[in-house]
């Protein structure tokens, strides 16, 4: 991963052993360069924060906590919203209007990709079942068509990160 980067804020560092433990317990096994950063820089917002999705200039906000006191904390961030998400998601971290930055396990289970979900465009799976009679599976493809694709990988998402004009 690039040297360049700058973890701020982070919170008290967590074991690996337990960031994995905890990835299991939420059903996923998450991907080492993962691990070894959230371990460190959990909580953490990071410089440069800009990356793209597509066209569009993100900003990065923060790494999910594994801490269990902190309002970040990854579990509740997923119990938050993982009615709304696709199966096989995982959210990571956040931008500052509340989108999320996600690992999406469904075709890559043992490297996830890095997708970006927008919380005022996408709509939940049962909100898709209910409102438009769908099944699960027609619900889960409609949401699935609004999510964003990012970077192949979290070293991916970490190595395009920019700082925008601005910032200069």
């Amino acid at each position: 991963m690039r040297k360049d980067i700058i973890w701020e804020y982070a919170e008290s560092k967590v074991s690996k052993d337990d960031v994995e433990k905890i990835g299991i317990q939420l059903g996923f096994l998450l991907p080492q360069d993962y691990i070894d950063c959230v371990s460190v820089n959990g909580g953490a917002s990071v410089s440069p924060q800009e990356f793209k999705v597509g066209n569009v200039e993100r900003c990065f906000g923060g790494l999910f906590s594994f801490n269990e006191e902190s309002s970040e904390n990854i579990v509740k961030m997923y119990q938050l919203v993982k009615e709304r998400l696709p199966k096989r998601m995982l959210p990571i971290a956040d931008d500052p209007a509340g989108n999320l930055i996600c690992f999406d396990f469904k075709d890559h289970e043992d490297n996830p990709s890095i997708v970006f979900w927008n919380h005022e465009i996408v709509w939940g799976i049962d909100e898709l079942m209910e409102e438009e009679n769908l099944t699960e599976e027609q619900a889960e493809e409609r949401v699935r068509e609004d999510i964003s694709f990012v970077a192949d990988s979290f070293t991916d998402l970490i190595n395009s990160l920019y700082a925008s004009e601005e910032d200069d």
